[in-house]
């Protein structure tokens, strides 16, 4: 294929052939990083040296970012390699494969300089924090697929709790095999360790980025707490005709103002003395008799007789004043359970299910 060839594969993102099978779908620069890996180092450092600095440094990018590759990808990229690729099977993309190809072609600054915008970003995400929060099932599945020393490598990088979830599902041969090699595992070398990362943001982080159904809902949920009360009002109904099943579940997930009455009378105390100058008694006017009976029973008799007697003289109150000073109570009630000092009146034993 001549370096002419690759150019044009580096500016299309499809290619010419339909194969019966493509698991995974690459954009043309990715197809030509999947030539160069194939070449090797020798022979891609030939052809490289033909492009200028901007088809360099987005094949780099290309590269750094392709993961692994099975092998029906790359007959289907690699029409004059198809012998070689069958008996190799397929090839794993990662930064050090293209630092190593750059590095053998440049000067040490001129690959620094390449190297220095792609390197940041996957340096600064903070990789196996996020992996944590993925869902067991969601890990497991990945999991499955990989060699049992990889599978090792990755749970002993993982939370104990979340390891311990995981290992079950994967089969009892499987676990029994997998925690023998973690337990007989030694430090994992640096640049094997780099590359199951790599393969990890680009197989499973960027699509476990995709929002849950049940995080969109708490998402949605979130937003119409913060949307006007009359708004809400208003346009409820027609949701409600409209997606029911949906919009009940976004509903059973809101944390309105009159919740805060379903709380433990310390906790509630807490918020109350939490909050800024008039905003106690400016949210109760706009309150329900049994949420602000609810206020008031949760403080001493003293305190309750001040905040009595404070909304009495308060005159008039605008609805938007209400409003507001009804968001920051649920604001603030929500930093505090964020923070383990209050207990919120909702879920506490339900579990989502995916």
């Amino acid at each position: 294929m001549a370096v002419a060839d690759i150019k044009r594969t580096t500016s299309s993102s499809t290619g010419s052939g339909k194969p019966a099978r493509r698991p995974k779908k690459l954009t043309g620069p990715q197809k030509a990083a999947v030539l160069f890996l194939s070449l090797g180092e020798k022979r891609g450092s030939a052809l490289l040296q033909q492009l200028d600095d901007e088809e360099i440094q987005q094949m780099t990018r290309a590269m750094s970012g392709l993961g692994s590759i099975s092998s029906e990808t790359v007959e289907q990229v690699l029409t004059d390699f198809v012998q070689d690729i069958t008996n190799g099977g397929g090839v794993v993309g990662s930064f050090a494969a293209a630092e190593n190809l750059l590095r053998s072609l440049m000067p040490g600054d001129k690959v620094d300089g390449i190297l220095k915008d792609i390197r940041g970003p996957l340096k600064e995400r903070d990789l196996w924090a996020r992996f944590n929060t993925l869902s067991e099932n969601v890990i497991a599945n990945y999991l499955k697929g990989e060699h049992e020393q990889t599978i090792a490598a990755i749970l002993s990088n993982v939370n104990t709790d979340v390891a311990a979830k995981v290992l079950p599902i994967l089969g009892p041969e499987k676990m029994h095999n997998v925690v023998e090699r973690m337990i007989r595992m030694e430090a994992v070398p640096h640049h094997m360790m780099q590359q199951i990362e790599e393969s990890l943001q680009a197989d499973i982080m960027n699509a476990g980025a995709q929002p849950t159904t049940a995080e969109q809902h708490q998402r949605m949920a979130d937003l119409f707490n913060k949307l006007d009360r009359n708004a809400f009002d208003n346009m409820a109904p027609e949701l409600e005709d409209k997606i029911p099943d949906t919009f009940n579940a976004i509903r059973a997930k809101m944390f309105t103002f009159e919740d805060l009455a379903k709380m433990e009378a310390m906790d509630l105390a807490k918020i109350m003395r939490g909050v800024p100058g008039n905003t106690l008694p400016t949210a109760l006017r706009g309150a329900t008799d049994i949420a602000r009976d609810a206020f008031l029973n949760a403080l001493p008799a003293r305190s309750r007789d001040m905040l009595t007697e404070e909304m009495e003289s308060m005159g008039p109150v605008r609805r938007r004043d209400v409003n507001a000073a009804q968001a920051l109570m649920l604001d603030y009630a929500r930093q505090l359970a964020d923070d383990d000092q209050v207990r919120l009146p909702f879920g506490e034993d339900e579990e989502d299910i995916f």
